[in-house]
């Protein structure tokens, strides 16, 4: 790792006190094993924590994420929060400058700022939403291996965008979740969009994308595998709502791998709001 600069700092905010911090994040997740942290694997939380400890000299932090994305997921728009003690908070660029000078080439702090009162990152945001990216044109960069799936089939995106209709609004969407004892699968589908536009990746790639209050374990994964099943005709549009309705996993479809999904934005209501909306997620997760 590069040398550090001088360490300096603004003056603590009078009193005293912890400052919450919130960190904006990019990162390739292809040499992770997801987000949280896992002994003897190497994760986005560890090498974060790491870099914070080794900028502003603690010992021990404590990172709440927007999303836990699994082991390969990509993030563009990632958010966590950290409680720091104020007068170790170097604030505003600098501090983003100094956290990005030692962590590693695949992971970018975009923003760092002191959060607005009554900000939590996993319980104030309103939404997540994520994008998968896949090529059936046999027309793909290979540099876009791994980023996007590369599908040797062709696709009828009209047929997956109507399907995944069916799965708007509040559902239990254990048919698409990987079980977890004691935690629940029921979360709301607020957009479902699949469509073809022109990258330099491929003159018709396929992106699929969701948005949704939460998501769990796998469920985007699998959403798109059975999304993909429609595409190539091997499910309908009713057997997927049979699927969802099912609340219980069914064949006909597979999880897609990890590489083609990025989690792209979390959003957030106005700052007067953040408490309250944070209060409203716990309850229901509760």
């Amino acid at each position: 790792m590069p040398d550090l600069p001088p360490y300096t700092h603004e003056p603590a905010p009078e009193g005293g006190g912890l400052l919450r911090v919130r960190l904006d994040l990019a990162y390739d997740g292809r040499q992770f094993a997801g987000w949280a942290p896992q002994p003897g694997q190497r994760t986005v939380c560890g090498e974060l924590a790491t870099a914070v400890q080794r900028v502003l000299r603690v010992d021990d932090i404590r990172i709440v994420v927007a999303g836990r994305t699994d082991a390969g997921v990509h993030a563009l728009g990632q958010v966590c929060h950290l409680d720091l003690p104020g007068d170790l908070w170097p604030g505003g660029p600098a501090a983003t400058r100094r956290i990005n000078a030692v962590l590693p080439a695949d992971i970018l702090v975009l923003d760092a700022q002191v959060a607005p009162a009554g900000f939590d990152a996993r319980f104030s945001a309103q939404y997540r939403r994520y994008e998968y990216l896949i090529s059936d044109s046999g027309r793909h960069d290979p540099r876009a291996r791994g980023s996007v799936l590369i599908h040797r089939r062709p696709l009828d995106v009209v047929s997956m965008h109507a399907a995944g209709q069916v799965l708007l609004g509040e559902h239990d969407f254990a048919a698409f979740c990987r079980a977890r004892p004691e935690a629940s699968s029921v979360r709301t589908v607020l957009a479902l969009t699949v469509d073809r536009r022109r990258d330099p990746r491929d003159p018709a790639l396929i992106s699929v994308q969701i948005s949704a209050d939460a998501f769990c374990h796998s469920m985007v994964r699998s959403v798109v595998g059975a999304l993909i099943a429609v595409g190539e005709a091997r499910i309908t549009a009713e057997q997927l709502a049979d699927f969802l309705h099912a609340a219980r996993r069914m064949p006909g479809f597979t999880t897609v791998p990890a590489h083609g999904l990025a989690l792209v934005e979390v959003g957030y209501p106005a700052d007067a709001e953040l408490a309250e909306q944070a209060r409203r997620a716990r309850r229901f997760r509760g």
